[in-house]
């Protein structure tokens, strides 16, 4: 649950990042935008949040400046009508851009407060929509609403599928959006960058997001969205695709595998089924893939040898029930972080984990593999977080005194058959720590009863019982015993009658 708490913070992180890179894109020292055709763009490249250059007869456009107006007063900031010139007011959250007769365009409109350093104005909750005004700004490239409707839920408006010449990045985060997703959305042809994370959307992923040829960042994570996700989800420059969290079914299609550009690919936490495909080999500059708590089952494809640059795979809460290919990770260099957790493996642990250089943190908990721990852990040096617990293994842990001082509690060995340590080769006791109950040293002969002879007292006389470390023999001693005392009792029982 730890592990799924910073994980989440982590991704959460990641994916507010890529939002506010995103934001700040344009940030560039100034140069001529060109368009996709190659025609030179109106605008001078270089947002401004204030005019920065000599000012005198420049001014924002009037009719961009009415519709800013209408803009804040529907979120609940109306002390921005108070601004003669939003341009040149300099908030947080307002970034403009001069043509070339020094007439200033919104480009960028920007709500919510992430942290301290980036306060955009916030929004009422009780009070707040998205102002159809919000059309009337045709040169607009970023608009992002972060926690600004949760108070009146609503869906996505429409409307915002007529940005389309100019909209590059939308990001309409944790704001309590319900409905479907509009298809509207797809004439937003220029669109890098969609995150609708953390909403109450639902209905099915629309198939015609394939338009979106330019997009890189496509995060429609923590909905309700259902049905299966579309097979011509195929975009070239895609570079995060996060679907995690929602009600999606049927298989992860091959058609992802076209995506070659993809670097984080996660759809966690759905009801996916069927096999991982074997095409998922070809997206070579894959750096974290996690498929967990699905539905898919086993084997695992052969192709994850030719993930060279990834670096995360969580595939736990699958239960595959299948044995591991001993080579399947050879060829995944990059490899730091495997999670197979509750899936069912059973077998032996594959010997070439112990051949991936950079693993940090391994878990196989809660499977059923059997055997020995690869004598190759030993070299996974950079390894700080082990969890082998509630298994079946046997024999020698091979690891390091130092490798197990440096995990600590993170190394968690309990619930298997017969691990044991052995300190003649440098490895220290491990027993004491509360997760590793019942692990001895290999060199403590394991306990064998001996023969014995007890003497037990019965009413003066003396019966001996033999004990040959076999507890049939007790019992049936016990039985005779009982059977004499029963005798004896009936015995007196006629003499008293």
């Amino acid at each position: 649950m730890a592990f799924f708490k910073f994980k989440i913070k982590i991704k959460i992180k990641i994916s507010l990042l890529l939002a506010f890179l995103h934001l700040t894109y344009h940030a560039a020292s100034f140069t001529v935008i060109m368009s996709d055709s190659g025609v030179p763009s109106a605008l001078v490249d270089g947002p401004q949040s204030g005019f920065s250059h000599n000012t005198a007869g420049v001014r924002t456009d009037p009719a961009e400046q009415s519709a800013v107006y209408d803009i804040m007063t529907a979120t609940g900031n109306d002390w921005a009508v108070q601004i003669p010139d939003v341009c040149r007011g300099r908030w947080h959250g307002i970034e403009c851009m001069p043509d070339k007769d020094n007439l200033y365009h919104v480009v960028s409109l920007s709500f919510g407060s992430l942290s301290d350093d980036t306060a955009f104005p916030t929004c009422d909750p009780t009070r707040s929509v998205i102002s159809p005004s919000i059309t009337k700004l045709p040169h607009l490239r970023s608009l992002f609403f972060y926690r600004c409707f949760s108070g009146i839920p609503q869906p996505i408006p429409p409307f915002l599928g007529r940005l389309g010449p100019s909209l590059q990045t939308l990001v309409l985060r944790e704001n309590g959006h319900v409905g479907p997703i509009p298809l509207e959305l797809t004439n937003l042809t220029r669109l890098k960058l969609l995150d609708l994370h953390e909403n109450s959307l639902n209905g099915s992923i629309p198939a015609s997001l394939n338009c979106l040829a330019g997009l890189r960042s496509l995060d429609l994570s923590r909905n309700k969205l259902s049905g299966s996700i579309p097979t011509s989800l195929g975009l070239p420059n895609l570079r995060v695709l996060d679907l995690s969290q929602n009600l999606l079914t049927g298989s992860v299609p091959a058609g992802i595998a076209t995506c070659r550009s993809l670097i984080k690919l996660d759809l966690s936490r759905n009801r996916l089924t069927g096999l991982i495909t074997e095409s998922i080999g070809g997206l070579r500059d894959l750096v974290l893939l996690d498929l967990s708590y699905n539905r898919i089952s086993g084997p695992l494809p052969t192709s994850f040898g030719l993930l060279g640059s990834l670096e995360v795979l969580i595939l736990e809460g699958n239960s595959m029930g299948c044995v591991i290919s001993g080579d399947l990770f050879d060829g995944m260099m990059g490899l730091m972080t495997l999670i197979l957790s509750n899936m069912g493996f059973h077998g032996s642990i594959p010997g070439s984990l112990g051949r991936v250089p950079n693993l940090r943190v391994l878990h196989l908990d809660g499977n059923h593999f059997n055997g020995s721990i690869p004598s190759s852990f030993q070299d996974l040096k950079n390894l700080n977080d082990l969890k082998l617990n509630d298994n079946l293994l046997t024999g020698p842990i091979p690891l390091r005194k130092e490798m197990i001082w440096q995990m600590k509690r993170k190394l968690r060995l309990d619930n298997n058959l017969g691990l044991c340590y052995n300190s003649e080769s440098g490895v220290v006791d491990v027993s004491g720590s509360t997760y590793n109950v019942g692990i001895g040293p290999c060199d403590v002969p394991r306990f064998e009863p001996t023969r014995t002879t007890q003497h037990v007292s019965m009413d003066g006389e003396n019966v001996v019982r033999s004990d040959n470390a076999s507890r049939g023999t007790v019992h049936r001693t016990s039985v005779l015993i009982g059977l004499f005392q029963l005798t004896t009792c009936i015995w007196f029982f006629i003499k008293l009658y």
